[in-house]
This record gives structure tokens, sequence and C-alpha cells, in this order.
């Protein structure tokens, strides 16, 4: 049982994980992961199965609420909507205004991030090294594939929650950016800051059906293959990089849905030919000093974290 202090920090990494989760780019599964709360967070999702319902069933709340580990995940999901719903409308207006600024922070974010967690694999060996370029290569492929325009109709919507929340939970995979990939990025973002309770509650679901049947799979991976698992991870990591660069020029775009003008195909440039390339000021200063915040920022999780783990030793 977690004091108020603790739930606190928790509620703190619901909040980190809400904010990288609404970013394309960025995965909430890799807060989760060197915040020290990963492997408890599928735990805690893969015991909502039979057994819970049965215990719902036989109205045993008490029994119920301490299988799921209900107290983890209500303060933890706090953190997370109380996040996407106060920052929704600040992304939008960074990534419209400040793009420059607001990658450079994540980008080194997701290098510290993708560092802490390749420590984890206690040996590596010639699977574990392929594991680790897979992960990069299809990570890779990602960030470079086109969105599409696709469908509003609620299967789809349904669909869309599926995909995007299993990639949320895997570090280095963005799910707001699988959303950009399948067209419903600022359709879903827009639902979510107009309040729309039919398309929010059909995500929703269609999360909660991916995240239940995908923390299993994650789960037995963890269990029996960590090394190649992490190393996995670890490349998906790498290879999202190429997506946070911060430092874009549009080569082509697509009209959206609602009219309007959208980067279809970009390409990563150098920052010291950003504003002749794309008549926009680099700043580059800030935009280092940022990136070294974000840095900075999880390695200070991750200490936090280790002297929790051990205070509880």
């Amino acid at each position: 049982m977690r004091n108020f202090k603790e739930n606190i920090l928790l509620f703190s990494k619901g909040i980190a994980m809400g904010a990288a989760d609404v970013v394309p780019g960025v995965s909430g599964g890799t807060i989760a992961f060197i915040s020290g709360i990963y492997e408890e967070l599928l735990g805690s999702i893969r015991s909502v199965n039979g057994t819970a319902l049965k215990l719902l069933a036989s109205f045993k709340i008490k029994e119920f609420w301490k299988h799921i580990n209900g107290n983890f995940l209500v303060v933890l999901l706090a953190g997370i909507l109380t996040s996407v719903l106060s920052l929704s409308r600040l992304i939008v207006y960074l990534l419209s205004n400040h793009p420059e600024m607001l990658w450079s922070f994540f980008f080194g974010l997701v290098v510290a991030s993708a560092l802490l967690v390749s420590k984890k694999i206690t040996r590596w060996t010639i699977g574990v090294i392929i594991a680790g370029l897979i992960g990069t290569v299809i990570a890779y492929y990602i960030t470079i594939a086109s969105p599409a325009e696709t469908p509003t109709d609620t299967w789809f919507i349904f669909l869309c929650g599926a995909i995007a929340i299993c990639a949320m939970i895997l570090p280095g995979i963005s799910g707001s950016f699988i959303l950009v990939l399948l067209g419903k990025y600022e359709y879903i973002l827009n639902s979510v800051k107009d309040l729309k309770i039919t398309t929010i509650l059909t995500f929703v679901l269609g999360c909660l059906v991916g995240i239940l049947s995908f923390s299993h799979v994650l789960n037995f991976m963890l269990k029996r293959y960590f090394n190649i698992t992490v190393a996995l991870l670890t490349g998906f990591m790498i290879g999202s990089l190429n997506k946070v660069w911060p430092w874009k020029r549009v080569l082509t775009t697509y009209t959206s849905s609602t009219g309007e003008l959208k980067p279809l195909l970009e390409e990563n440039v150098s920052p010291l030919n950003y504003f002749d390339l794309t008549g926009k000021e680099a700043y580059l200063v800030a935009c280092v000093v940022l990136a070294i915040f974000g840095f900075l920022l999880v390695y200070l999780i991750e200490k936090l974290s280790s002297r929790k783990e051990q205070a509880l030793v």
C-alpha cells in the first residue's frame, strides 16, 4: 500500500506518461519504463482477467480491487487523463508554433531513455543484438510511412484505439504517431478538446480491448525472453529518433478532412541549413538547452525511482 507521498509521485508519473502520449513520436511506455513502474503496470493490466471478473460478479469488491492492484491503476490513470485533458491544447499550440523546441526536448528525453533501458540488458548475445537491430528498423520504417486518409466510422475509431494503445505501452513506439499514420491523430485530439463523448468512449473501449490482450503477450516476453525483449524495445527508441529530430523540411503535403494542408513527407535537415531551406529560425541554442534538459530529466526520474526502490527493500 502506497502512502500519500508515493501516490503523488505515481500521479506525477502518470502526468508525464500522458504528456508523452499526446505528442506524436514519443511513447508513454518509455516514461513508465524509466520511472520504474513498467512491470507493475503490465502486471496490473494483465490481472484484469477471468479471476477478476469472477470476484466482481461475486461482489467481492475488496478482493477484486486488491487482485487488479486498483489503487495503482486509478492513481496512474488519473495522472494520465489529467495530463491529456489539460495539455492537449498546449501540445497542439506548441506543435504548430514552436515545433523545433518541443521536438528538441523530446529528442533529449528519448536518447537518455534508450541509454537507460539498454543498461537493463544483462547479457549481450548475437540474438540480443539482432533483436535491437530489428526494433530499430521497424521503428524507423514507421516514422517514414505516409499518413493515410481514413474513415470516421465507429468501427475504425475502435480499431484505432486498440492499435494505438498497444503502441503506447511499448517504449519507443508512439501511439500518437500510429494515430497519425492511421489519419486519426487530430480527429481524436479534437474530440478530446471538444468533449465528443461518443467518439471518446468508442476510442477508450478500443484501448481497453487492445491493452488487455497485448499486455499478456508483452508480459510473457519480458518473463521468458527478457534481454531480447529489452533489446527490441531499445531498438524501437533508437529508430524513433528519426521522428523526433527537431529540424525538418516538408517535401509534400496532403489536405486533411478539415481542409487544412498537412505535411505528408518530411526530411531531416541540419540546423545550420534550416533557415535557408525553410525560411524558419532554427533556435539552435534554445533547442540544445531543451534537449539537454530532457536528457537530464530522464536521469533525474530514474534516480528518484531507484532511491524509492532501495528504500522499499
